[in-house]
């Protein structure tokens, strides 16, 4: 545990245990969200599915880098993951990303996925407000995570023709605004 860290934050008017309640909440949220993504795009199949599978693969790679980054934050601030991964899937910030009954129905799938990314974005936006000139190291991290969570469900919601995003999909490096907590 980061001690100044800590103090710095109860310091600052943060309700320190809802902080790190949020933190984790939304670390359990990234992990099931990448074990169901892995599902999802295993069964993105045919002429439609192909076409979403590397955008599935690349927000799923950054949900999982997003738990990694959450993760050192969580301890930093004293709080800890649950020793029962049972009990860390049931208190996910976001309801699970289950497969939807017809697996050939893309249209389906394509509203599990922007469901998902939509979950985050207010997740992580509620984050940010509560931390902004408060607790700056978890203010970046959540921002960083809000930027990529958003070109999630900007790819996704083209799909679904809700107009076009301007975003574009990663050509190479996964995570380019996580990408620094990781290292």
């Amino acid at each position: 545990m980061a001690k100044v860290a800590r103090e710095m934050v109860e310091k600052s008017g943060i309700d320190l245990d809802q902080l790190v309640e949020l933190l984790v909440k939304n670390a359990a949220a990234e992990l099931t969200t990448y074990y169901y993504y892995t599902i999802l795009r295993v069964n993105l199949i045919g002429m439609e599915g192909e076409t979403l599978k590397n955008i599935a693969e690349d927000a799923r790679i950054e949900d999982r880098n997003h738990f990694e980054a959450l993760v050192p934050r969580i301890y930093e601030l004293g709080g800890s993951l649950p020793r029962d991964m049972k009990d860390f899937h049931d208190i996910s910030g976001c309801p699970p990303a289950y497969l939807p009954p017809d697996i050939s129905d893309i249209k389906k799938m394509l509203e599990v996925l922007v469901g998902a990314e939509r979950c985050a974005v207010r997740q992580y936006t509620h984050l940010c407000n509560l931390t902004a000139g408060k607790d700056h190291r978890t203010y970046d991290l959540s921002l960083s995570i809000l930027h990529e969570e958003i070109q999630h469900e900007s790819w996704f919601s083209e799909f679904l023709e809700e107009g076009p995003s301007g975003h574009f999909e990663r050509k190479g490096e996964n995570s380019p605004y996580v990408s620094k907590f990781l290292k």
